[in-house]
């Protein structure tokens, strides 16, 4: 018979648990909601990942909003708690500690390499096949297994440095691996899905065999062989932010010597430790709440990063300013509209220069030999109501050049003066040396969202050919002699009852990436053929507000339809057309190779090789993806990858062994 002492003794363990639950109704609120899914330590389980990286990304409120409403695409619940109940579970969630790498509880090895060296440090993973492993010194090497047990280092033969692989921005490349013999060998190598994130945009950029692709305010470091993460930087997305950026994408890095430079939703220019993802320096580019934001990869420029922001369907003046790479202190910047009383406002009249857009939000491109930034600039605002800005209104809708080490303007030309559709330049400026007329020139081309393909004389900006590149256009009849558009007087501009206009709003073409194959001579370019119905109303600039001045809609039974055109340089004529079956609301560029092939996004979803001097059909892959990213290529290991970002995956493939 047991004694009443004994009955105490077995029950304290009981009434020390009930202790504890109601001296912490936080973990009672935890045990009751989320354990299950996410296991009793937030390390995840069957049902549900881990939310110990998580949780540090979000704030309060963000974490409550989820409590209240869940995340129903990711098969989270929502819950019905009160507001204490609330505020108790977060208390609680603030105690669980992430571990040091996403992968779990960091582990140290010492290896032995087949080189004879030896390595230590923390392995960031590891299979039977690889190992990643971060020394001592936060270098990271990546491995792979042996014959004898041992590991070698892997060799990163040709990287892809940039948003567009190199800072002349043509995505053509002379790597010879995949050729149109073996391209229909091509298969998925590997596969990384970054999760909670809007379909991608980013490019991914390689150096030294680590890839490295973003979403808004997300960065992470892959090892390009396998897609293994090694590092994620994370911060939370500004709330009440308005413009592209908050919809939560980013399409890119820029990196030199050890950094990583990104820019994030609210307008700030990041410096990050390229081997351990660590906030080296910040920059506050613009105040966000005066309607900037930003979405696009900077661009390196000596010891200099360079960035523009967005914000123009808001309002905000645009700018371009470069930053010193080891501190982020301003060096000089650029205004792309001149402020009242400067040169060239009188290409301004009337109110609207007090908010005048043209935001150079897009990545430019480096001539290193004539030290020459090129960036091209947004439309004037509001988009489609010219009334208070009277003019040209200068430097919109244009290609700037400017001197890299004082942002001094050498020369600029304007594609559209006096835009009222919303085509902005910041289609890829393409840098190109090519023989024109029989001497060798420095040619910059471009595909303008407002149906003209032009070649300028890039030393000068003198136009040197500039002839329509698609159908759809009715808005102007040529290009002069003088670079100015010759305007339709029959085609009206947009009014209160609406007026047709061809290209689209979207463009006869538009920031998806171009290429140039100086064997074919051949500019390689997605097309749009596409109208739209553009609608002015009055409107006020205000703070957190859009400043369209109208809106533009589709025109009834039209089937609009992409096309990937090649298109002579030489003459402005179309070489080869290969149209396309979807929905034209896809995004996805072009990347020419030495080996004669162009990759592409189709619009109906496929990953696709052409042959580059006709246009023939030779390789595809089905993603069923609506594409907002373009191919890039680089060497891992012996083997060419080809990589793109599809949804919310990066897709690399290599040719089958």
């Amino acid at each position: 018979m047991r004694t009443p002492k004994l009955l105490a003794i077995l029950c304290l363990p009981f009434w020390a648990m009930l202790a504890q639950e109601a001296a912490d109704p936080g973990r009672r609120q935890y045990d009751n909601h989320c354990s299950v899914c996410h296991g009793g330590d937030g390390a995840g389980g069957e049902l549900a990942p881990s939310i110990l990286n998580r949780l540090p990304n979000r704030n309060d409120q963000e974490l409550a909003d989820i409590v209240k409403t869940g995340i129903p695409t990711r098969g989270m619940p929502a819950f019905t708690l009160t507001g204490q109940e609330t505020n108790d579970l977060i208390a609680f969630l603030r105690t669980f500690r992430p571990p040091r790498r996403g992968f779990g509880r960091p582990v140290r090895k010492k290896l032995q390499l087949t080189d004879g060296r030896a390595l230590e440090g923390l392995v960031l993973g590891e299979s039977s096949l690889d190992l990643d492993l971060r020394a001592d010194d936060q270098r990271l090497h990546l491995l792979r297994t042996a014959a004898d047990g041992h590991y070698r280092a892997v060799s990163s033969e040709t990287d892809w440095p940039t948003y567009n692989g190199q800072p002349g921005g043509n995505r053509y490349t002379t790597l010879t691996q995949i050729d149109k013999r073996n391209v229909g060998k091509l298969a998925v190598k590997w596969i990384f899905t970054l999760p909670n994130v809007p379909n991608l945009e980013t490019t991914p950029v390689v150096v030294e065999g680590i890839m490295y692709v973003t979403s808004g305010n997300e960065c992470y470091a892959l090892d390009a062989g396998n897609g293994r993460e090694l590092w994620h930087f994370q911060r939370p997305r500004t709330r009440g932010l308005v413009g592209n950026a908050a919809g939560g994408f980013n399409r890119g890095v820029a990196l030199a010597g050890d950094r990583v430079f990104m820019v994030t939703d609210n307008a700030h220019l990041l410096a990050l430790q390229r081997f351990t993802g660590a906030l080296l320096w910040e920059t506050e580019m613009a105040d966000w709440h005066r309607n900037y934001n930003a979405t696009s990869a900077p661009l390196v420029v000596g010891d200099l990063v360079v960035s523009g922001t967005a914000g123009g369907e808001q309002g905000a003046r645009g700018f371009l300013a470069a930053y010193r790479q080891d501190t982020g202190k301003e060096a000089w910047r650029f205004w792309t509209v001149p402020a009242a009383g400067e040169p060239g406002s009188e290409s301004w009249q009337g109110k609207g220069i007090e908010h005048p857009s043209a935001d150079a939000w897009f990545t430019g491109t480096y001539d290193p030999q004539l030290d020459l930034v090129y960036w091209p600039t947004g439309n004037p605002g509001p988009d489609y109501n010219g009334d208070e800005r009277g003019g040209d209104n200068l430097y919109s809708c244009s290609i700037l050049a400017l001197d890299a080490k004082t942002g001094a303007l050498k020369w600029y030309y304007q594609f559209t003066p006096h835009d009222v559709f919303d085509w902005d330049a910041t289609e890829p400026p393409v840098l190109v040396d090519a023989a024109w007329e029989g001497q060798p020139r420095k040619l910059l081309i471009q595909a303008n969202r407002n149906g003209f393909f032009y070649v300028l004389d890039r030393t000068n900006g003198k136009l040197l050919l500039g002839r329509p590149f698609v159908k759809k256009l009715t808005w102007a009849t040529a290009i002069a002699a003088d670079g100015r558009p010759v305007r339709n007087p029959a085609q009206e501009t947009p009014n209160t009852q609406g007026a047709k206009v061809c290209p689209s709003q979207d463009g006869a073409s538009n920031w998806f990436s171009t290429s140039y194959n100086p064997s074919t001579g051949l500019y390689y370019v997605q097309t749009l053929e596409k109208c739209t119905i553009f609608t002015k109303r009055a409107v006020e600039w205000e703070a957190g507000r859009g400043y369209m001045g109208g809106n533009s809609r589709n025109v009834p039974d039209e089937t609009p339809q992409k096309i990937l055109r090649a298109i002579d340089i030489h003459s402005g004529r179309i070489a080869w057309e290969l149209p396309q079956a979807g929905p034209a609301t896809t995004w996805g560029g072009t990347l020419a190779t030495a080996t004669g092939l162009v990759f592409y996004g189709d619009d109906g979803g496929l990953l696709a090789a052409v042959d580059a001097a006709t246009g023939k059909p030779l390789w595809h892959f089905q993603t069923n993806q609506n594409w907002k990213a373009s191919p890039m290529t680089y060497v891992f290991d012996g083997q060419q990858y080809l990589a793109v970002s599809s949804g919310t995956n990066i897709l690399a493939f290599g040719l089958a062994q």
